[in-house]
């Protein structure tokens, strides 16, 4: 804290210094030893104060108005003004949960009402009041997205949750809040967390509908799923895909790959022909509809195509290799989708040859020694089929 302490010190005028305080996830991360991501301030200083300093106000809807300012070391540095800073105490009462709720002035003092320290030390997460959650019930998320992260609520705050019916308040909430919330906890260490969490407190449904009905749905015939349900299958290959990467993109894809296995006919279970175009046409209404970035939709569109190809990567004709290849670089999912298709089998078997295939779909027509004048010559509709012969050429020759 002393780097973040002087930053501050350096970045406000010392007649400030008395009326401000680092606070929240800087001061949490400080005692747990981690680097932090932003600076977050408390202060008492007038607008024109931090107008004069290069920062922007930010006004929010469901919380208090911040003053932001980025800095190329150290991230955002995010104000929330105060009336007095004799009102310290009171503004970290009313935020999310104890260990949150920390503060430290700039000689270093440690202020902590709530003995958030001790539930620092225990790994919990304790709501500040009663009132947390009926206060920002995004919170609930952003609970779950810590314990994706490893700690675990107690059972007070368990009950908080339980203890009340949240439709109408999600109803009212942006679903850009819960999707945020829910990307974040995809880059965690346990990211499968966040969606049990959401079934075990049934929590939720207003923003993902598709998640509770997983558990009700047959992965599969047993002899290829003998975990059984859809969430369960959904749930391993997440925590496989975790283990091989941290991209929040590549997770999603692994949790969300079989999409198309909702719209099957409960007569057809178990199984689900057809569920790999099926997701493709689900997708982009699903990433629409939680206000995912297009390359999410786009990622999600294709590894549901494409996964179940992948998935019988062996059996494929060299040319299938390469068109498949093609398609997964037009959609950016040429390293996404290998890693869903090992990560979708206990046995993590790879898709050998993999690589070579996507080399050689991006290989220019030098590269592949195509005469341009014997191509030009050739009918417009004989091109792409002559051009993917000599793709599968140099896939067989291996001299990419």
């Amino acid at each position: 804290m002393t780097a973040e302490i002087l930053f501050v010190k350096n970045h406000f005028p010392e007649k400030y210094h008395d009326r401000i305080a680092i606070v929240g996830g800087t001061v949490r991360d400080f005692m747990l030893g981690k680097d932090s991501q932003d600076i977050d301030l408390v202060t008492d200083l007038p607008e024109a104060a931090f107008l004069t300093m290069g920062f922007r106000l930010v006004e929010a809807t469901s919380s208090a108005n911040i003053y932001f300012k980025y800095h190329h070391s150290y991230g955002k540095i995010e104000v929330t003004s105060i009336d007095s800073m004799a009102k310290l105490n009171e503004d970290l009462r009313l935020r999310d949960f104890t260990v949150n709720a920390m503060a430290m002035d700039l000689a270093g003092v440690h202020i902590d009402p709530l003995n958030g320290k001790a539930d620092l030390q225990s790994g919990l997460l304790r709501a500040c009041s009663d009132h947390t959650f009926t206060g920002d019930p995004l919170r609930i998320f952003r609970a779950f997205r810590f314990e994706a992260d490893g700690w675990k609520m107690t059972p007070e705050t368990v009950k908080l949750v339980m203890n009340n019916v949240w439709h109408t308040s999600f109803r009212q909430m942006p679903v850009e809040r819960f999707s945020n919330e829910m990307l974040k906890a995809l880059a965690m260490t346990s990211p499968e967390r966040f969606f049990e969490r959401m079934i075990e407190l049934n929590v939720g449904t207003e923003f993902l509908p598709e998640l509770f009905r997983m558990p009700q749905i047959p992965a599969g015939p047993l002899e290829h799923h003998p975990e059984g349900d859809l969430f369960t299958h959904s749930t391993q290959v997440l925590q496989r895909a975790a283990e091989r990467t941290t991209d929040p993109r590549a997770r999603f894809c692994a949790f969300f790959h079989d999409l198309g296995k909702l719209a099957t006919d409960p007569a057809l279970y178990p199984k689900h022909h057809g569920h790999d175009e099926t997701g493709f046409e689900m997708a982009t209404e699903f990433c629409n509809r939680l206000c995912l970035p297009v390359t999410y939709r786009r990622a999600l569109a294709s590894v549901c195509r494409l996964h179940g190809k992948a998935n019988k990567w062996e059996e494929l004709r060299d040319s299938t290799k390469i068109k498949m290849a093609e398609q997964a670089i037009k959609a950016g999912i040429a390293d996404i989708l290998a890693l869903v298709s090992v990560a979708d089998k206990p046995d993590g078997v790879p898709m050998f040859g993999w690589d070579d295939a996507v080399r050689v779909a991006v290989m220019n027509t030098r590269e592949l020694g195509i005469d341009l004048e014997k191509l030009e010559s050739m009918p417009i509709e004989n091109r792409s089929s002559y051009i993917l012969q000599k793709r599968v050429e140099a896939l067989r020759s291996k001299q990419i």
